[in-house]
């Protein structure tokens, strides 16, 4: 009888891209840490962590800056205002390309948060 082998390939196969810390702006208090993953696909996957909090505002999204929030980037609403998420990017935007990422309140233009990205 032949051995028979499973392999398990886990959606977050290639790893971490980047990290980083939400700080409050705009006198919002935004916390928690952040991490950029590499799918065995290709794709990018956001993940707000456990610890991740935000006070609240009328329309927070998530979107990526280079000193500075870049909105062409806003990508996704935020589901909720803490806890673990994850957003998988648009093929668009590559991460890379980037050293922050904003939780942004849309109907105001302003930053919620940023995490600088390491």
């Amino acid at each position: 009888m032949a051995a028979t082998t499973f392999s398990i390939t886990s959606a977050h196969a290639g790893g971490s891209v980047s990290k980083g810390s939400f700080e409050g702006r705009s006198d919002h208090i935004t916390t928690g840490n952040v991490e950029i993953k590499k799918a065995s696909d290709g794709s990018y996957i956001v993940i707000l962590a456990d610890n991740f909090s935000l006070d609240g505002a009328p329309d927070p999204k998530l979107a990526f800056g280079k000193d500075g929030v870049d909105k062409s980037t806003i990508f996704a609403p935020l589901k909720s205002k803490t806890g673990k998420q994850e957003y998988s990017l648009p093929a668009s935007i590559n991460p890379a390309n980037f050293n922050e990422i904003y939780v942004w309140c849309e109907k105001f233009d302003v930053p919620l948060g940023v995490a600088s990205l390491k």
